[in-house]
């Protein structure tokens, strides 16, 4: 089923707020929508007279009060009762991560005020990773991640909403049964024979059970090459409601094995390694021969629920904007599949339903 978008903000509303409750001097000028993203979510740009600053991004809740149930799934979460944008922007802001600011944000509408951080992003900047300025600009992303897994993760912050809620076995396992749902059942219009779905949730739960078991930092969750902004040089993050405790490879494999594009093989071990010798010299290491395997697992974990969700999106949203991405993201489980031995069973199985997988 389709979600239903809400209607445009009331210009008239939004043309008194911006000239009454902002804290610089500016009149509305121009209201325009801008492309949205897999939510319920709208955008609009802000056209102002009289700044700087010139534009504003306005972010429309799909109601008042719909921030309370997660598009995401979430494990061991207390109620929420405050924005998680809001919440997690404020925490990020005060570990020096460069997110947008917040101006306003009224609550009774459901309209949130934002610094316009323009419309490049990084994988625009680096014309979807074909560019020359490709390695440096992710030099800089990962040099980011580093950056905020630290500033963000210590100290820990109970205020947070980040820091109640992990990547725990049954968050994971939550996310391989929905691709199990639609990346394979649904697509193909059949159910699973119960062997193949045994061997293949068994095998699912080793790997969910390995990454549990690491080190948690705070962990952005999304943290790929449309969520990161390119202004005047300088990468800025969003998309970061949703973040969570996890395991220390989940955002760079979401960077590094991004569904939007493709990055070589080479400069993605560069990358790794860049990530590893950085958290080395700020005093966090981590053994470099136990974080590639686990890289590889979570991004076997990471992929197979982006193909999932992207079905789930056609399917239940009626979007068909991301189906297109779910042949590379399966390309990236395949290819981490094979490199390992003890990963063979969980291959054959999925291969024998999913078409990219054999």
């Amino acid at each position: 089923m389709a979600s239903q978008a809400p209607p445009p903000p009331d210009p008239a509303l939004v043309a008194a707020t911006v000239k009454t409750t902002l804290p610089f001097r500016v009149e509305l000028s121009k209201m325009a929508p801008l492309a949205g993203d897999a939510s319920n979510r709208r955008y609009f740009r802000l056209e102002l007279a009289g700044g700087p600053p010139h534009t504003l991004v306005l972010m429309q809740l799909s109601s008042p009060e719909a921030f309370k149930q997660s598009e995401e799934a979430v494990s061991g979460a207390a109620p929420i009762t405050e924005l998680p944008f809001v919440n997690i922007l404020s925490h990020l802001a005060k570990a020096d991560v460069a997110v947008p600011a917040l101006h306003y944000y009224d609550k009774a509408a459901g309209l949130l005020y934002l610094e316009d951080l323009g419309d490049v992003t990084l994988a625009m900047s680096s014309q979807n990773a074909t560019s020359p300025d490709t390695p440096d600009l992710y030099r800089q992303a990962v040099d980011a991640l580093v950056r905020l897994h630290l500033k963000a993760s210590f100290p820990a912050d109970p205020a947070c909403l980040a820091f109640g809620r992990a990547f725990d076995v049954p968050l994971l396992m939550w996310e391989f049964d929905h691709f199990i749902e639609y990346g394979i059942e649904k697509r193909a219009g059949t159910a699973l024979p119960e062997s193949d779905r045994e061997t293949i949730r068994a095998e699912m739960r080793k790997i969910a059970g390995l990454l549990a078991d690491q080190p948690r930092v705070f962990t952005h969750r999304d943290y790929h090459s449309r969520n990161l902004m390119v202004q005047d040089e300088r990468l800025r993050v969003l998309d970061f409601q949703d973040a969570l405790m996890g395991p220390a490879s989940y955002d760079l494999a979401s960077l590094l094995r991004d569904s939007y594009l493709s990055l070589d093989e080479e400069l993605i071990d560069e990358l790794v390694i860049r990530y590893l010798e950085a958290r080395a010299k700020a005093g966090a290491p981590l053994d470099r021969m136990a974080f590639m395997r686990v890289f590889d697992l979570t991004s076997i974990q990471r992929n197979l629920k982006a193909a999932g969700r992207f079905v789930y999106i056609l399917l239940e949203k009626n979007n068909d904007s991301y189906i297109q991405y779910v042949p590379r993201t399966l390309g990236y489980v395949k290819r981490n599949l094979e490199k390992y031995q003890s990963l063979r069973p969980l291959r054959a199985a999925l291969a024998r339903h999913v078409p990219e997988l054999q």
